[in-house]
């Protein structure tokens, strides 16, 4: 178990990071968008900082899944950004699906792995 939690924290740590670096140095052109998904990114570029503020995020939070520190905070901390990329991929452009799932199924299987570091979170006292 020990194993492939290094493993799964290892592979979102690098799809984070890539997929941050990417945007933030500008490694590769802005694809053409339309439809519902056009306007959507349209709205968060128009903000001028949302989608800088998701991509430090993910950066950072993928910088601690590589190094395996704080892993249950990056869990808590990625959290909304998943939720987010799952809901994007399923209403507005589905190309993307795949690694939606594997996002949601590999943060909850780090929960799993970390579940006594999220007990106290979790206890109604």
């Amino acid at each position: 178990m020990k194993i492939a939690g290094i493993i799964v924290r290892t592979l979102m740590g690098l799809l984070f990071v890539f997929a941050a670096s990417a945007y933030l140095i500008k490694l590769f052109p802005e694809p053409q968008l339309e439809g519902n998904i056009k306007i959507f990114m349209d709205g968060l570029n128009a903000s001028g900082f949302m989608m800088t503020l998701v991509k430090v995020t993910e950066l950072v939070c993928g910088l601690a899944f590589l190094t395996g520190r704080f892993v249950p905070l990056a869990c808590v901390v990625i959290a909304p950004v998943i939720v987010n990329i799952l809901f994007v991929n399923i209403f507005l452009d589905r190309t993307g699906l795949p690694i939606g799932i594997f996002l949601v199924l590999a943060n909850s299987f780090l929960a799993y792995i970390h579940w006594e570091k999220f007990k106290p979170i979790l206890s109604a006292k």
